[in-house]
């Protein structure tokens, strides 16, 4: 609906607003789903002025001013955010002179909103926080910071100051919370965009970006998983994943030859430890050529993935965008034939210098260049490949960055690359997506270090290259929750630290850290000490084994808490917040999360610590290791030795459970274990110890590996524990059409 001269506004949902000026009617989303339709009513209610007027939904009221300012309401009345008309805060103006001189101090001079072709300014309360945003340095809460979203590969330590204010994602999504209310923002733009949330000034927060027009949604709910549902009805939501991708996955820059790779795989198996994939990094290749491999270290990579395949290990290898430039390499000769490399202004192949060294970019964003990239895959998974690493897709480049003029000429379709950066590594795990699904069958397993909002369709990411710092470790849990709470659920980080060299202890409480995550892998560098768990002798291995283990023990409750993402868009790894919004110690509790709702984990983040304070939300509490029931919403002490991560059950929780594995194989799992902790004692019986209580618990299965669940070839199962009846588990099937069903379904009082 037209709403003035300058603004439209639809109505996506009654909760959902697309508020967007004209110019944005002509802009293509590479986030929002195609053909989404506006199911929402609006309606104009009282006119005032020209520009001004009531305008409202069945739940949302959106006051316009006479001057263009916009409030939105809800139906009670209550305002929820409202249009910033006052005076700007002005920053101490600098001379050029004095500039210059911070310049040569090496200091990062910022002048975000003279850039801007556009601002959107909203007021701050003083009560809120603010989430979101992908995986930014620093803290949960973003309130009093600010960002800068451009795809960006700095090789510096991460740190939470405003030097990592662009980093290799641009999600440009957040939540707002205040004890009154909740809502989102999505600004569906890509390019170099800037999102100032209350730096410059307390009294107000604002957006904004280099090109194109205001084009943004307001989400509004009632909780902040209302917010992540809405927000990922917009962009989509991560398919199930095949379930070995689930499983610890081992790797380094580089493993030089196909013998140390299967040394790596002989030596999981010799020390017990459960893997599923390892990974190769660049050097598997031919000169850095993608699509290749080295004919003296990697021979035969069909030969390596099947004898790795029968240990129960997949191999996955790393694929960058940038193609090295050599007549007679049938994929740049293909590619320049075609003309599906990106063009300098002047219409030469635009050249820049990567691994390879000269190389050039795949356009991706032409279908015919994304459907070429995609059918290359088959020269992978022909081999026996599992998986496609996206790697340097920002595009990183080592020859300056590319410039804001190079050409990307889409499917007729002029674009800069200006506009184009941040959604190139997005378009490129698209390609590689598709092309795995119609040319493999198998699900896709696909991760990106580069993105944009709705990459969770396609690809699971990790948070870059980290460096084996404690501050790191710390620092990955808020970057987990936020690229959760901002629709990207399948991630992890480079456990242990991929720079620099981890410690035992770091290691340890590392692999602790996140033993939850659904992307569970452990990444080094070439020049750092090698981190695969027994290179530091038998009592971290020890430790490593532990949460592995345990990590492989909970795999069908996370496997449960994808499913349930497919159908809401919420995260697997949550923060507390999520579940007990009204309790304001949540809102900012940096170290501790939860897996779906039933667990949390407290883990130790600091060096040399035998223990640690824990936040318990109200409720009952079962201390996982010791069973203690502990009652919630106050902090308590827990002593936590190197080989203890403090996790706690929600009482009155049944948790699903397999027993050990050294690898992930779905069509052997027959026995499903159901682990139920009650919230306390009855007594004792005959020297038994009798529980109070009843819980129901939905179980979802299918074959883990393709597609045919789509077709309904899953099994939903209800489970229902009365601690007081001898028989307590009770078994029910909401759903039965995967014809393969567990030969043993046992319960465990915990």
């Amino acid at each position: 609906m037209e709403i003035n001269k300058n603004i439209s506004i639809d109505a996506v949902t009654d909760k959902i607003l697309h508020i967007y000026s004209k110019g944005a009617v002509q802009a293509e989303s590479f986030a929002v789903e195609a053909g989404l339709p506006v199911e929402g009513t609006l309606q104009k209610i009282t006119a005032e002025g020209e520009d001004g007027g009531i305008y409202a939904t069945k739940s949302l009221e959106i006051r316009m001013h006479s001057d263009g300012a916009m409030d939105i309401y809800d139906r009670d009345g209550r305002l929820l955010c409202a249009e910033y008309t006052g005076e700007r805060a002005v920053q101490q103006d600098l001379t050029e002179e004095e500039r210059e001189q911070m310049r040569q101090e090496g200091h990062a001079i910022y002048d975000d909103v003279g850039n801007c072709s556009f601002q959107v300014c909203k007021c701050l309360t003083g009560d809120e926080v603010i989430y979101g945003l992908g995986d930014k340095t620093g803290f949960l809460n973003k309130k009093g910071y600010d960002y800068m979203m451009w795809n960006s590969d700095n090789p510096d330590p991460q740190v939470e100051n405003q030097t990592f204010r662009a980093m290799y994602k641009s999600i440009p999504f957040f939540i707002v919370l205040r004890e009154e209310c909740v809502y989102g923002i999505f600004l569906d733009n890509t390019y170099r965009s800037y999102f100032d949330m209350g730096f410059e000034s307390g009294e107000y927060y604002w957006f904004g970006a280099e090109g194109g027009w205001p084009d943004y949604y307001f989400i509004a709910g009632d909780t902040i998983a209302d917010i992540i549902t809405g927000y990922t009805s917009l962009t989509g939501r991560a398919p199930l994943p095949q379930m070995w991708t689930l499983g610890y996955q081992q790797s380094r820059w580089s493993y030089g030859s196909a013998e140390e790779v299967l040394e790596i795989a002989k030596n999981f198996r010799k020390y017990g430890i459960p893997c599923d994939a390892i990974h190769l990094d660049i050097d598997y290749m031919d000169h850095f050529k993608v699509f290749t491999a080295d004919s003296k270290a990697f021979p035969d990579i069909k030969k390596l993935s099947d004898e790795l395949a029968a240990m129960g290990i997949k191999l996955v290898t790393i694929i960058d965008p940038g193609t090295k430039l050599e007549k007679g390499y049938d994929v740049y000769d293909e590619g320049i034939r075609n003309g599906y490399f990106a063009k300098d202004k002047d219409g030469s192949v635009y050249q820049n210098v990567v691994w390879p060294g000269d190389a050039v970019f795949p356009d991706f964003t032409s279908k015919k260049v994304r459907d070429w990239w995609g059918g290359l895959t088959k020269r992978l998974t022909e081999k026996g490949i599992r998986g496609i690493w996206n790697d340097m897709n920002e595009p990183a480049s080592f020859d300056g960055p590319l410039p804001d003029d190079v050409v990307f000429g889409g499917d007729g379709k002029k674009r800069f690359h200006k506009e184009v950066h941040n959604v190139y590594g997005h378009l490129m795990a698209k390609a590689t997506y598709d092309g795995l699904r119609e040319h493999d069958g198998r699900r896709p397993f696909v991760i990106t270090r580069a993105c944009y909002s709705g990459s969770q369709k396609y690809s699971t990411v990790w948070t870059g290259d980290n460096q084996s710092l404690w501050a790191h470790l710390q620092m990955s849990i808020p970057q987990l929750l936020n690229l959760g709470m901002s629709g990207m659920p399948m991630a992890g980080t480079d456990i242990g630290g991929f720079g620099s060299n981890t410690t035992p202890e770091l290691l340890c409480r590392w692999i602790e850290a996140s033993c939850f995550a659904p992307l569970f892998r452990n990444h080094t560098a070439k020049y750092t000490k090698k981190q695969e768990p027994w290179q530091f002798g038998e009592e971290v291995a020890a430790i490593n084994r532990k949460y592995i283990e345990l990590h492989y023990k909970f795999l069908p409750y996370l496997y449960d808490l994808c499913y349930e993402q497919t159908k809401t868009g919420l995260p697997i790894l949550r923060p507390l917040v999520m579940h007990y919004q009204r309790d304001r110690e949540t809102w900012e509790c940096n170290d501790e999360y939860m897996v779906g709702s039933k667990v949390l984990a407290a883990p130790v983040v600091q060096q040399g610590a035998a223990a640690r304070m824990v936040y318990l939300p109200e409720g009952v509490w079962v201390d996982y290791w010791t069973g203690e029931r502990i009652t919630g919403k106050r902090y308590i002490v827990k002593e936590a030795a190197l080989d203890v991560c403090p996790l706690y059950i929600k009482a009155g929780s049944i948790l699903p459970a397999y027993g050990k594995m050294q690898s992930i194989e779905p069509e052997n799992i027959d026995t499903l274990i159901l682990e139920y902790y009650p919230e306390k004692k009855a007594g004792r019986a005959g020297g038994v110890s009798r529980w109070e209580g009843s819980s129901r618990y939905e179980h979802y299965q299918d074959n883990g590996v393709d597609f045919a669940y789509e077709d309904g070839e899953y099994n939903l199962y209800v489970f229902t524990f009365h601690a007081m009846r001898k028989n307590g588990l009770q078994v029910q099937m909401l759903h039965e059409g995967y014809g393969r069903k567990y030969k043993n379904i046992k319960a465990v009082v915990r």
